[in-house]
């Protein structure tokens, strides 16, 4: 374990500095692609045997590490928290009615579409698959990734009501996300899923997982602001919101919760009190710890999901319909968030643009791909762990690098109706 993650740690490094000294593409974005093309230079180099083993090798270690357990049960809490404590609490607060609804709707009615979409374009090229398990697929593939938007969002300068948005939809939806997968995975018979499938177990499930979680995280951040609050050691603080986030997070899967959702909900309850719990001093080593680690983590985390290729057996059927998937996952995306928009858009005040920007900004990342390697061994695991390998890629070197120019119009836009109000 210790050897894979210096591996991972080491080639992180010499990718971002490479990125960073001669390439200055974002830093997530260059090393998922750098990731990726070096993954296929070793495969295309094994296929002669001119490798010496160093796919087998580098595989090995990958396994030993474990990207599902590497994300959803290490890096993610932290990542969620840093996410949620550099955003403005107050303004989420406002805005809650579109993020609780882009949250859950836009979820839900992706998930039912990318299943529908899938179930077709699976058969369309031949391969069988259930119906169950192509929703499943919708379920992990559905919601964004909170990493990746948020990394989009710092360097695309969206406004500041969209950006609020776009990243509190996508920290909560993540949570949701989770649960409709274990719900829908009881069904298939995935190993994991909660037993009572049933409508009323459905339920039960969301209350206890959803509910339960953002509860429970607001006593987490609650009880950790007032420890914060009555000391001023910037070390001890450090500590405490450590301590906050790797303890909650463990303590809430041991109860039962959502531990993304805990998370998320702690990280804006220190966002919403942090100018009370800490001194100015203090405040900027707190928030420095955890934007630097947030954004080492960022690069570990796309680092893994571009050399992660190599532990995806695929066949020609697989790569077809994983390329069709990115059009069918845009246009449920595109749906998903027209619809609930039009709950909203009066009452919030959203441009014109804003629909384009949350589906082109829509990006997927590790939690979709540490659900779909998560899945259990099956005819049809292979074939959904490509095309959310494809989908993922697509996501992060295409819409995230070209999503500026709906950035600069949503800004206009924004910029025009504010004038004529």
């Amino acid at each position: 374990m210790l050897t894979a993650f210096a591996v991972l740690l080491c080639l992180s490094a010499l990718l971002a500095w490479a990125n960073e000294r001669w390439v200055k593409l974002p830093s997530t974005v260059a090393v998922t692609l750098a990731g990726a093309g070096s993954s296929i230079v070793l495969i295309l180099l094994d296929t002669q045997g001119w490798t010496f083993g160093v796919k087998q090798q580098a595989a090995e270690l990958w396994r030993t590490l474990d990207f599902t357990a590497f994300v959803l049960n290490g890096i993610l809490s932290l990542l969620l928290f840093a996410g949620a404590m550099s955003l403005d609490a107050q303004l989420m607060v406002r805005l809650k009615a579109g993020i609780l609804t882009f949250a859950g709707a836009s979820t839900a009615i992706s998930t039912v579409l990318i299943g529908f979409g899938s179930w077709g374009v699976f058969h369309l090229v031949g391969i069988d698959i259930p119906f169950i398990w192509a929703l499943l697929f919708g379920a992990l593939l559905s919601p964004t990734d909170p990493v990746a938007v948020l990394d989009m969002l710092k360097r695309a300068k969206v406004p500041k009501k969209i950006e609020t948005l776009i990243a509190g939809e996508s920290l909560f939806n993540d949570g949701v996300g989770v649960v409709f997968f274990l719900v829908i995975g009881a069904a298939a018979g995935v190993g994991g899923g909660h037993a009572d499938a049933s409508l009323s177990g459905a339920l039960l499930v969301f209350v206890q997982e959803a509910l339960g979680g953002i509860v429970f995280g607001a006593v987490v951040g609650w009880v950790t602001y007032l420890l914060c609050r009555s000391i001023e050691a910037a070390s001890v603080e450090i500590l405490l919101t450590l301590a906050a986030v790797i303890g909650g997070y463990v303590l809430a899967a041991g109860l039962g919760l959502s531990g993304p959702l805990a998370m998320v909900v702690a990280g804006l309850v220190m966002s919403s009190g942090k100018e009370r719990a800490f001194s100015v001093e203090t405040r900027e080593h707190v928030e420095g710890f955890w934007e630097t680690l947030d954004e080492v983590l960022n690069i570990l985390l796309f680092a893994f999901i571009g050399l992660d290729v190599l532990l995806t057996p695929t066949g020609v059927n697989e790569i077809v319909a994983g390329f069709l998937m990115i059009a069918v996952a845009l246009a449920a995306r595109f749906v998903s968030v027209a619809l609930p928009m039009t709950l909203v858009r009066n009452r919030d005040g959203y441009g014109p643009w804003t629909v384009r920007v949350l589906t082109w900004g829509g990006l997927r990342g590790g939690i979709a791909i540490s659900l779909a390697l998560g899945l259990p061994p099956s005819p049809y695991r292979s074939t959904l762990v490509t095309a959310t390998y494809v989908v993922v890629l697509f996501t992060i070197a295409v819409q995230g690098l070209t999503v500026m120019p709906l950035v600069r119009r949503a800004a206009e836009a924004e910029e025009m109706s504010t004038e004529t109000r």
